[in-house]
Formats: structure tokens, C-alpha cells, sequence
């Protein structure tokens, strides 16, 4: 297929997508009704931005070999519908992923948390040791110019598999359709309530990835989360289940270091949850023929993905964090292992409930305690993103209810919360800000750098 049309390429993974394909030599096309950085820039930078912001038929002809479809675009779209009329062979974005690996070892990450650290990891350790692999992550990576790469010659794939749905007129969970090799998950969480409204459906994602696992592949699986060895449990599939758990580790001068076969390697990175994602990437390397030892040795100089768990400014007595995490259960992990990490000094946690989850009444009940790891905590949220996601109406009474703690404040109003930030002595503090947004327009590393200096 050399043309190839993307609605709605302005999408993180859309873009990203395009860009390789561009760079393997495919005619890329594309538009999209709105476009913003760094998908704007990295697109302009390879002659891929759209000339025109929207949608046109005119975009859409008989001389394209595909249509891929973002989650962006409607059912409705004028472009989706020509592609229809001309019976143009549309993908959505994971259905072309695994088109173009169908030929290689597809190995694919999945769990509510972790997915993309654990990816990051094992793209860090094939990277350290010169091993090519194509790749699908959610994070943009050092020594990574991009966030996807498709080639003809590497035999591996590793790809992070999201459990969100795969495009408008396709609705299935995008890693239901990678069909792996060699799958690893990390732990089931309720999410997506908007898609998944219960529970015991949102499990049942799970399952369908492991019975959709190759006949003789392999599942490498956090033997700590339940609901998980429930599923492996219960599964009759002839694949082969290999469980990991938290290594062993100490933790001095703000250092952690793991002990795996006797071998003592300081990290980068830190954390219970980080440790157990490491543990899982060096199974999954191990399935791949890479040894432990140089797994280890090539761990060492992995700093985190980008947002999570990144360092944003640090002085002799206070560092800054900013995270992605959102739901309950990262909450708890996030701030729990940064008051592990500098058990003497004070964390100060701040997040934003921002996701459709997040600020649904229903969901908000599983934040209670969430905040308890944290000396203070800050919890803020835009009352105009509740309207906005069409959802019962939120007051801060309802939102300290949920967290069921003394100690947390409520904010609606980012400049009060940033004011307050400020006014905060960082002496022997920690500051940790936790969001998916960006706290109604705030630039964290502008601040950051103010409360260091300030």
C-alpha cells in the first residue's frame, strides 16, 4: 500500500503513525478539523500538516490503497463516507498495526497501569543493546525520534496495548486486535466507565487479550493484582503463563536498588509500581533472548517515560514531579512511592480530576483515601469540564466527600491553586503534580522552576 489517507491525523498515535509510514516511504495524506502541538509541528516538520483545517471529500479517491481512522472523526464524516462509497479498504489505527506486523513476534503490553513504562523499558533495553524492533508506545522516549516505527526487516514488535476502543465504526478494544506472541499485564483497575460500565465488563476485556494470545505464546503476569490470577486461573488456553512480583530492593540517599540472581543495580527510577514494571519488562526480555544481565546492565540508565514520574526540578532539599496518573489506584502508587523515596521530608500532592472517570459521581467514590500517602493534599478540578463532558453537576463538598480526608483540599479555580503553591515555603518538601491535563492551562515546567528558584 504506497497511499495512504488518514482522517483525523492529528491525533497522538494518528500522527505519530503517519510519520512512520512517511519515513518508510509511503504517499501519506491527511486532514483533520483541529490540529495542535506537538502533532502540529512534528507533522509540519515532514511536510504531513494538512493545508486546510477540516474535513473534505475531495480528500478521498480511487487512487488510495487505504483510509486509516482516528478516533477524532465521527461516523458521520464526509470523508469516512466517500472512502465507503469507493470501497477504499479502511483500518482503523490498530488493524494497520497489526497488518504491519503480522509477520513478526508480536509482543503487547497491556494493563490498566503501567502499560507504557513497561514498553518504555523493554524499547530502552533493545535500544541500550542495539537490538531493532518495531514499536507502538504512548510516550515520547530519548534516543526516540518518534513514538512508532514499522519496518520490513526487524523480527520483533513491541507494542503497548491499550484497552480504550479502536475507532468510531469499530468498537472493539484496541489490544484485542494485535494478537500477540508474547502479551504481559500488569494489573486490572476499573477505567473508560464511559465504554466499559461495569466492572465485571471492563475484566472481561481482559480475558478475551489472553484467549486471543497465539496458540503457544506466552502471558507474563503481576501475580499481586487478583482479579489477574483470577483470570489465568480460570483460562484453559494452551499458552504459557509465567507470573513476576516486586523484587527485592533497598532504598538509601534516595536511591533504589533491586537485587534480582544475586546482583545488586542501582536505578533511575523508583517506586513499588515502577519495580514491578521492571520485573515484568525482564521476563518479557527474557521471552524475547535477552539475559538478565544485560537486561540489568542496560536498565540502569532508564530515567521513566515521559509524564510519568518526571522529574521537572530538583535542588539539595525539595524535588518537583509531574505524573499522568488520574485514576485511584495511581494515585495511591505515585504518591506512595515518592514519600517512600524521601521518607523525612514532606510531600506536598497535587492532581486534577480531569478524565470523564474522574469527575463521574459514581467513579469518584473509589478515590477515597487515595491521598493518604501525601502530608498535603490539593485535588482540583474545572467545574466547565463537567459541562463540557455532559456530566451531573460537581461541587467541591461532593469531591472531599470521595477522598474521605481530613487533609485534602478542594480547588475550582487553577490561579487559587497555583497562589497557594506558591506561597508554600520548600524547605525539606517534595511537590508532586498529577494530572492527564494540564490543570486548566498551567505550564508545570514554568512553574516548577518558580518554586525552586522562589
Amino acid at each position: 500500500m504506497q497511499n495512504i489517507h488518514f482522517i483525523a491525523i492529528g491525533g497522538s498515535a494518528m500522527h505519530n503513525l503517519a510519520i512512520a509510514l512517511h519515513k518508510k516511504g509511503v504517499n501519506v495524506t491527511g486532514s483533520d478539523d483541529e490540529i495542535f502541538d506537538p502533532s502540529k509541528g512534528r507533522l509540519e516538520k515532514y511536510g504531513l500538516l494538512p493545508n486546510t483545517i477540516g474535513w473534505d471529500e475531495g480528500n478521498i479517491n480511487e487512487g488510495l490503497d487505504a483510509i486509516i481512522l482516528g478516533m477524532h472523526a465521527r461516523e458521520n464524516n464526509p470523508e469516512l463516507l466517500k472512502a465507503k462509497e469507493l470501497g477504499i479498504k479502511i483500518y482503523s489505527y490498530p488493524e494497520y498495526i497489526y497488518e504491519a506486523t503480522k509477520n513478526k513476534t508480536r509482543v503487547v503490553i497491556g494493563g490498566s497501569h503501567g502499560k507504557t513504562t513497561i514498553t518504555s523499558m523493554i524499547l530502552h533495553v533493545c535500544h541500550h543493546l542495539n537490538i531493532d524492533v518495531d514499536y507502538m508506545v504512548g510516550a515520547q522516549l530519548e534516543g526516540f525520534e518518534v513514538m512508532v516505527k514499522l519496518t520490513d526487516d526487524a523480527p520483533f514488535a513491541i507494542l503497548e496495548g491499550d484497552e480504550y476502543l479502536s475507532s468510531p465504526i469499530d468498537r472493539r478494544p484496541k489490544f484485542h486486535l494485535y494478537k500477540p506472541n508474547i502479551a504481559l499485564l500488569s494489573g486490572i483497575a476499573w477505567d473508560h466507565i464511559n465504554v466499559f460500565p461495569t466492572f465485571e465488563n471492563y475484566v472481561e476485556q481482559f480475558k478475551i487479550f489472553i484467549d486471543l494470545i497465539e496458540k503457544d505464546g506466552s502471558l507474563v503476569y503481576f501475580e499481586g493484582d487478583k482479579e489477574i490470577v483470577g483470570l489465568v486461573n480460570k483460562s484453559n488456553h494452551s499458552i504459557d503463563f509465567t507470573p513476576y512480583h516486586t523484587p527485592k530492593h533497598t532504598i538509601s540517599n534516595g536511591v533504589t536498588t533491586i537485587e534480582v540472581e544475586g546482583k545488586q543495580t542501582p536505578l533511575s527510577v523508583f517506586g513499588e509500581h515502577n519495580l514491578q514494571n521492571l520485573n515484568g519488562a525482564r521476563l518479557v526480555c527474557e521471552q524475547m533472548g535477552i539475559s538478565t544481565n544485560n537486561f540489568l546492565e542496560a536498565i540502569k540508565t532508564f530515567g521513566g517515560a515521559s509524564k510519568r514520574l518526571e522529574l521537572l526540578e530538583e535542588n539539595e532539599h525539595t524535588v518537583i514531579y509531574k505524573d499522568f496518573a488520574h485514576s485511584p489506584s495511581k494515585l495511591k502508587a505515585t504518591t506512595k512511592a515518592l514519600k517512600e523515596q524521601y521518607p523525612n521530608r514532606e510531600l506536598i500532592a497535587c492532581m486534577e480530576l480531569h478524565t470523564f472517570s474522574s469527575l463521574n459521581q459514581t467513579f469518584l467514590t473509589l478515590y477515597k483515601g487515595a491521598m493518604n500517602h501525601a502530608d498535603i493534599a490539593y485535588v482540583y478540578f474545572n467545574p466547565e469540564a463537567v459541562k463540557h463532558k455532559k456530566l451531573a453537576d460537581l461541587n467541591p463538598e461532593d469531591v472531599k466527600h470521595a477522598f474521605d480526608a481530613e487533609h485534602v483540599e478542594i480547588f475550582t479555580d487553577s490561579t487559587v491553586l497555583v497562589k497557594q503553591l506558591k506561597e508554600k515555603n520548600y524547605n525539606n518538601k517534595n511537590l508532586l503534580l498529577m494530572s492527564s491535563g494540564n490543570f486548566g492551562g498551567v505550564d508545570l515546567e514554568k512553574l516548577a522552576e518558580e518554586l525552586i528558584k522562589g
